[in-house]
């Protein structure tokens, strides 16, 4: 059905929309009156509204991951648009919503992403390295198939884990047949590790929206405990240690700075590559989704994550010389 998008909306018009509610909590204000804070989700982006008027029954009608209509005006505070929400409720069937709509999904279907990276890990040849990635992939391979690759930012869409893994192995299959040094088994290891502890440091429901971070996730944080997924699969399948310890670096110094989480910086090539390889990735997708909305020779609003700048969406050769 037709219903207004966040990018159509304009300052001081009201409307009549479909929402994801994706958060939402109740605060007070200056003067200690209470209202609801949430943020809202049409599939592609997001929007902070308020609720102003709070009472109880709107407070327990309000549910998170629920796809809810709301009437309201759009406003602006500090140059950033919002919702003033006036009027909000659960959809109903007459309103003809697809829930499906409203979540933003990888652009690959998951079972080619599936089967993509398993011919990747067919690809390891040493017989150690192939052992530790099948069990450990295995034992989280339900979650995988929905869990975004982060809470906001790069590849937090459903399904955003796999295809980041999937990008990345693109990446450096192609990298390994310039620099003839690169040990392949090594680097697709890494690649298909680094983040896979994601799904223990995150709580994602079924549509890949995180609303938290796990007490796993806070104390200790996914690098880390991907260096103890290791261990214990290196213990259970009796591991080379030297392959061990070279997969435990790989993802323990895939952040490279300590202020990103990552002790000791690459010490062997396939590390600095894997960091290299993630974090050209992360920063191709942010470009990606900051030009989504943005006209053919027009700036986008700052991207905090590609260094808080504005980005240009080309005019010049637009549609003749896509790779």
């Amino acid at each position: 059905m037709d219903y207004k998008k966040i990018k159509d909306l304009n300052v001081n018009e009201r409307f009549d929309s479909f929402f994801l509610v994706k958060s939402s909590e109740v605060k007070s204000d200056k003067n200690g009156k209470l209202y609801m804070d949430l943020i809202l989700g049409d599939g592609r982006e997001e929007i902070n509204g308020k609720i102003w008027n709070l009472n109880k029954d709107i407070e327990e009608r309000i549910e998170d991951y629920k796809v809810m209509k709301i009437r309201g005006t759009a406003s602006e505070w500090k140059g950033v648009k919002q919702l003033k929400i006036e009027r909000i409720r659960e959809i109903t069937p007459q309103d003809e919503v697809n829930i499906k709509e409203f979540v933003e999904t990888a652009p690959m279907e998951t079972e080619d992403m599936v089967v993509e990276i398993n011919e990747y890990i067919l690809k390891i040849q040493n017989e150690d390295i192939k052992k530790v990635v099948i069990e450990i992939l295995g034992k989280h391979k339900e979650k995988m198939e929905y869990y975004p690759a982060a809470k906001s930012n790069h590849h937090s869409i459903k399904g955003g884990l796999l295809y980041h893994l999937v990008r990345m192995l693109r990446l450096g299959e192609n990298i390994s047949q310039i620099y003839q040094n690169i040990n392949r088994d090594l680097l697709y290891a890494g690649i298909l590790l680094h983040d896979i502890s994601k799904v223990d440091e995150m709580d994602s429901n079924k549509m890949g929206i995180v609303q938290d971070y796990t007490r796993d996730g806070k104390l200790i944080g996914h690098i880390t405990l991907g260096v103890i997924e290791i261990e214990k699969a290196a213990e259970k399948l009796e591991i080379d240690d030297e392959i061990k310890v070279l997969l435990q670096h790989m993802v323990l110094s895939h952040h490279y700075f300590p202020e990103f989480g990552s002790p000791k910086k690459p010490m062997i090539l396939e590390a600095e590559i894997l960091h290299y390889i993630d974090l050209l990735d992360a920063r191709v997708y942010d470009f990606e989704e900051g030009l989504k909305n943005v006209e053919d020779g027009k700036f986008s609003d700052r991207i905090w994550t590609l260094d808080n700048i504005n980005i240009y969406n080309r005019v010049f050769d637009k549609n003749d010389n896509k790779g």
